[in-house]
């Protein structure tokens, strides 16, 4: 349950396997802020493919301070999973794997791009909407391509990965890294009906820069709003934090060949990369070489800075964060109410499945 809070034996450990013949219950309580999450395997190893396959979903956790906003809602409120993927000519899934092994074919290291966008499942559909706002809760689902969403016109993002955020913010495009959600008002009363608005991927050329497009097809009354308050979000306080770690994300040697590592090491089930305290206030310094979106089990974080820089705005709560070249990202977080083994890795999938992952116990 991607971005949920939930016990270290239902969290989906890697190599928690269910052998064939055997079942698992997995328990999610849910005690937590309303968000978009998503859902995907997370077998040790093979993430990749099958989250190519399909093995993907959205979940949307309510709750009563949410609910009590004007925000769109009910059928105004589209949740839209979008990915990439290629296929052959007789529709078959195309996907570089080594053949039984673990990882891709070399010349996919970086990641599998595919060249079909897929919202929902379907390729560059049609969403036929009244002139009226829409809530969109937008996900990256890819296993590592990054998009720049835009129609032309403002958006106005009210959530991100761990639900609300305190203000409003309108842009005008909007980066998602494979793993981060956005949640987004569009208002379809500044077109006419029979106008068409594309959302468009500007970090895409071609079929890969088309993602969907709704047709503006009757008029409706429209009782929603987008209030200049939304949510109280409770910074973390740098200044409290018992310990700064450093988690490098870089490619290197392994096993006599190359992969993907953190601190210089491939992932190790058994080797705890940290030991963070239940309640204590930590920050975490994640660096690159190349871009590697992060992606943080358990509880959700802070961004404090970008290599130095204080991001504007109210700090807001993620799960996923995107590390560009080279770069360095500060983050702040706090786990809560559960004990046990997690993990963080990058969120690009090949890298995950190439022994980009670290695992760390809360005490």
């Amino acid at each position: 349950m991607h971005g949920g809070h939930t016990p270290a034996e239902s969290d989906g450990f890697p190599t928690d396997l269910v052998a064939p013949g055997a079942s698992r219950e997995y328990v999610f309580p849910l005690e937590q802020r309303a968000a978009t999450l998503w859902y995907h395997d997370h077998t040790m190893d093979y993430t990749g493919p099958r989250v190519w396959r399909g093995l993907a979903g959205m979940f949307l956790v309510r709750d009563a301070e949410e609910e009590a906003l004007p925000l769109p809602s009910g059928e105004r409120d589209v949740p839209l999973l979008i990915c990439d993927r290629s296929f052959a000519a007789d529709g078959a899934m195309l996907y570089p794997a080594l053949g039984g092994r673990p990882g891709v074919r070399e010349a996919y290291m970086g990641g599998v791009l595919g060249d079909v966008i897929l919202v929902n499942g379907a390729p560059w559909p049609e969403l036929r909407v009244a002139n009226a706002r829409y809530r969109l809760r937008l996900c990256n689902a890819s296993n590592a391509r990054v998009y720049e969403l835009a129609t032309g016109g403002p958006m106005v993002r009210v959530g991100g990965d761990g639900g609300l955020l305190a203000v409003p913010r309108t842009v005008e495009r909007l980066r998602l890294a494979p793993g981060e959600r956005a949640d987004v008002v569009i208002d379809f009363s500044a077109y006419r009906v029979g106008q068409r608005v594309e959302l468009r991927n500007l970090a895409g050329e071609g079929a890969q820069g088309r993602v969907m497009r709704f047709t503006v097809d009757r008029a409706e009354r429209d009782g929603s709003a987008v209030p200049a308050r939304l949510s109280a979000v409770e910074p973390l306080d740098p200044g409290r934090a018992k310990v700064t770690r450093d988690f490098a994300f870089t490619s290197g040697s392994m096993h006599g060949g190359v992969g993907w590592l953190i601190n210089g090491r491939p992932f190790d089930s058994e080797r705890m990369e940290a030991r963070p305290r239940l309640g204590d206030i930590e920050v975490w310094r994640l660096t690159s070489d190349v871009a590697h979106p992060v992606h943080v089990h358990l509880d959700h974080f802070q961004v404090l800075s970008v290599n130095g820089e204080r991001p504007s705005g109210p700090p807001e709560w993620k799960d996923t964060v995107e590390l560009r070249d080279a770069q360095t990202v500060e983050i702040v977080t706090r786990f809560t109410d559960y004990h046990g083994r997690y993990v963080l890795h990058c969120h690009n999938l090949e890298h995950e499945d190439m022994a980009m992952m670290a695992a760390f116990e809360v005490v």
